[in-house]
C-alpha cells in the first residue's frame, strides 16, 4: 500500500509524525506499506507549526492513502489549515484524489480541508475540539469519536488521535495482530473507532 502524508505549512507535528510512525513501524515489522511525506508543490522543506523544519520526500503522487494532518485552525492565519482552507488550493486536490479511487483520511483539523473538497457532505465526521462548531455548521454530521470510518474517507479528532487512526489503518487493510504488535512497540493505549 503506497501512503502518502501531505505536508503544507504550518501543519500540526503530531499530526504528519504520529501517522508517519506508526506506518513505518507497521512496515518495519512486515507489512506491506510504503509512506512518504508530500507536499502539494515542490519544496525542499516546510515548517510545521510548532517549528519543526521537514524535508519532505517529494510532490504528491497518486497514493492509495492520503493522509492530511491539521494544525492551526484556531489561530485564523495564513499559516495552517485556517490559511490552505482559504486559499483553496488543498482542497480540489483531496477532491481529485478521491475521485481517482484513493482512500482520504484526515487528521485534527485536516477535516476542515476534506470539507472544503466537498468529501464530508451527508457524512459521518469528527475533528479537533477547536473547529467541531465549524464542522458543524457543514453538512457533515459530527460524530464524537477517536477516529470515524465511512471506507473511503476517514476522519480523526485532535491530534493523537492521528496515532488510533494509523493503527485503525493498520489493522483493516492488513490485520489486527500487526496494529496491536504495532501499538505495543509505541506503548500507545487506542481508543474507540466508529465504521458507517
Amino acid at each position: 500500500m503506497e501512503i502518502e502524508i501531505l505536508l503544507y505549512e504550518g501543519f500540526d507535528e503530531l499530526d504528519a509524525i504520529g501517522p508517519y510512525e506508526v506506518f513505518r513501524t507497521a512496515a518495519e515489522a512486515g507489512g506491506d506499506l510504503a509512506t512518504s511525506l508530500v507536499t502539494h508543490h515542490p519544496t525542499e522543506r516546510i515548517t510545521a507549526s510548532h517549528g519543526l523544519r521537514v524535508e519532505p520526500d517529494r510532490v504528491l503522487g497518486e497514493p492509495d492513502l492520503l493522509v492530511v494532518p491539521g494544525g492551526g485552525w484556531s489561530a485564523r492565519n495564513d499559516r495552517g489549515t485556517w490559511g490552505e482552507y482559504e486559499r483553496n488550493d488543498i482542497p480540489p486536490l483531496l477532491a481529485e484524489q478521491y475521485d481517482r479511487g484513493a482512500t482520504v483520511a484526515s487528521v485534527c483539523t485536516g477535516a476542515m480541508l476534506s470539507e472544503r473538497a466537498g468529501l464530508l457532505d451527508g457524512r459521518p465526521a469528527i475533528t479537533h475540539a477547536s473547529a467541531l462548531s465549524d464542522l458543524r455548521e457543514t453538512d457533515a454530521e459530527v460524530i464524537e469519536a477517536r477516529v470515524v470510518d465511512t471506507g473511503d474517507l476517514l476522519t480523526a479528532g485532535g491530534v493523537t488521535s492521528g496515532i488510533d487512526l494509523a493503527l485503525w489503518l493498520v489493522e483493516r487493510e492488513i490485520g489486527k495482530k500487526l496494529a496491536k504488535t504495532v501499538a505495543t512497540t509505541l506503548e500507545y493505549e487506542r481508543g474507540e473507532v466508529y465504521r458507517a
